[in-house]
C-alpha cells in the first residue's frame, strides 16, 4: 500500500461506495444551501432575466415588423415607379403621335402653301408671256403692215397718202395673212432661218 491510502485507513475515511455517498450533515447544509440560492435566483435573478429576455423578444419582433413593413413600402414604391414609367411611357408615346400629326399638317400647309404659290408664280409666268405675245404681235402686226405698205408703194409705184386706206389694206393683209396655212417647204424654211 501507498502512504496515502495507509494514512486514509488509520484516520477512519470511508471505503467503497461510502466514497460517494455524502455524510447527512454535508447532504443537509448542501441541500439548505442550494435551495437558498434557489430561492434567491427564482425570486430575484429570473425576472430580471426574464425582463431582459422579454425586452429582447420585444426589440427583434419590432424589428421584424419594421422589416415586413420596409419590405411593403419597398413594393409599393416600387409599384409606383413601375406606374410612374408606365404612365411616361404612355405619355411619351402620346406626345411622339402628336408631334408626328402635328408635322404632318405642317408638310401639308407647306405643301399647300408651296403649290399656291407655284400656281401664282404660273399664273403670273402666264400673264407676263401672254403680255409679251400680244406686244410681240402688236410689233410684228406694225412692222409687217410698215413692210407692207413700202412693198404696195414699190409695186404701185405711188405714195400711199391716206392713212385710213393704209390701214385697211394691212389689216386686210394680215388676216388673210393669218387664216392662209402654213406649207411645209414654208415651215421648214422658216425652221432653217431661225
Amino acid at each position: 500500500m501507498t502512504v496515502g491510502a495507509v494514512m486514509a485507513a488509520e484516520a477512519g475515511a470511508p471505503e467503497g461506495i461510502f466514497l460517494f455517498v455524502p455524510h447527512l450533515a454535508d447532504l443537509v447544509w448542501g441541500t439548505l444551501c442550494f435551495l437558498l440560492i434557489a430561492v434567491v435566483l427564482v425570486k430575484y435573478a429570473l425576472p430580471r432575466f426574464n425582463a431582459v429576455l422579454d425586452e429582447r423578444t420585444a426589440k427583434i419582433e419590432e424589428g421584424l415588423a419594421l422589416t415586413e413593413k420596409a419590405k411593403e413600402e419597398q413594393s409599393d414604391a416600387e409599384a409606383r415607379a413601375a406606374r410612374l414609367v408606365e404612365d411616361a411611357r404612355l405619355e411619351a408615346a402620346k406626345i411622339r403621335e402628336n408631334a408626328q400629326t402635328e408635322a404632318e399638317k405642317i408638310i401639308a400647309a407647306a405643301r399647300a402653301e408651296a403649290a399656291g404659290e407655284a400656281g401664282r408664280a404660273m399664273e403670273a409666268a402666264e400673264r407676263q408671256i401672254q403680255a409679251d405675245k400680244q406686244a410681240a404681235q402688236i410689233s410684228l402686226r406694225a412692222d409687217i403692215g410698215l413692210l407692207a405698205t413700202d412693198l404696195a408703194e414699190k409695186l404701185v409705184g405711188e405714195h400711199l397718202a391716206d392713212t385710213e386706206l393704209s390701214g385697211r389694206v394691212i389689216d386686210r393683209f394680215l388676216d388673210e395673212l393669218e387664216h392662209t396655212p402654213v406649207s411645209p417647204a414654208w415651215s421648214a424654211r422658216a425652221g432653217a432661218v431661225r
